[in-house]
């Protein structure tokens, strides 16, 4: 006689969020390679689930539909090559996914509030206020962390997957706190080299399971600055950060990696609501 064990309640809660997980990274590996096989169809298949459940499977677990998520993973790189390089708007609508410039701009104008020219004029223009740079103490932080090597405006994909894995995990609570952990200066390091960490809190006693790993940054005072906006715009807040108030500041820089703190969700905060902090540690007065 032959017996089988069904699956437990866990061990299928389990296998659905690593099918959403090949998912998202069946999505950004079609969009780092330009393709535009995103459609219900191809993405059902690649979770192994009738196109039929997956929809809703895939909203109830990311808390977006698989569109919504493609929409803005492409909106995102979209407002990064405008403000990163004077490619003309045509062909960052082509890249895209856009039959062309009519259609991405309306699809732009509806998420950032611009058209893609204006956008790009207006915030190369901006500055940040210094008036808006506090120095806090801020607290340790026990984390769970994803690396991610490469472009730092491309590590919401290792947020992505670090997302799933704490909902599956049961590390997803009201107070978790989201960071980003930033190692490397981007104008100095070359990109595909360029290290960084996704991460979210985890209680004392919790040791994060793989793919995620166990880091502590301690506390003590950091300078701040409140951005409200897209991510793509953090690159030349960095950068004015840095190069403008530090080192008229008289603070001196700690031997900590500077950190972001995401205060909402892009997937369910427009572009322009985004709050993020970039907090640079610093050595006690």
């Amino acid at each position: 006689m032959t017996s089988s064990t069904a699956p437990t309640p866990a061990n299928t809660e389990a296998q659905y969020y690593a099918r959403m997980d090949r998912v998202r990274a069946y999505i950004e590996a079609e969009l780092a390679r330009g393709g535009q096989a995103l459609d219900l169809d191809a993405l059902a298949e690649v979770a192994c689930l009738s196109r039929f459940h997956f929809h809703r499977i895939y909203r109830a677990i990311t808390g977006e539909t698989p569109a919504q998520t493609v929409r803005r993973a492409r909106l995102h790189r979209a407002a990064a090559s405008l403000l990163e390089s004077d490619r003309p708007v045509a062909e960052i609508a082509i890249e895209a996914g856009y039959g062309g410039v009519e259609a991405f701009t309306r699809a732009f104008a509806a998420a950032y509030q611009a058209g893609p020219a204006s956008y790009r004029a207006a915030v190369q223009k901006e500055r940040i206020e210094v008036e808006h740079i506090i120095i806090r103490e801020e607290p340790s932080y026990r984390l769970a962390a994803l690396a991610h090597r490469g472009s730092y405006q491309k590590i919401g994909e290792a947020f992505e997957r670090l997302g799933l894995w704490a909902q599956s995990a049961g590390m997803w609570r009201p107070e978790t706190v989201t960071l980003g952990v930033y190692y490397d200066d981007p104008g100095s390091t070359p990109e595909a080299e360029l290290r960084s960490d996704a991460c979210v809190t985890v209680p004392e006693g919790v040791t994060p399971t793989a793919p995620a790993r166990l880091l502590e940054l301690t506390g003590g005072p950091a300078a701040v600055y409140r951005h409200v906006g897209p991510y793509a715009e953090l690159g030349l807040a960095w950068e004015q950060f840095y190069g403008g108030w530090l080192p008229t500041s008289s603070r001196e820089p700690a031997d900590k990696p500077p950190y972001e703190l995401y205060l909402n969700s892009p997937a369910t905060t427009p572009p322009a609501d985004l709050i993020t902090e970039i907090c640079i540690p610093l050595k006690s007065a």
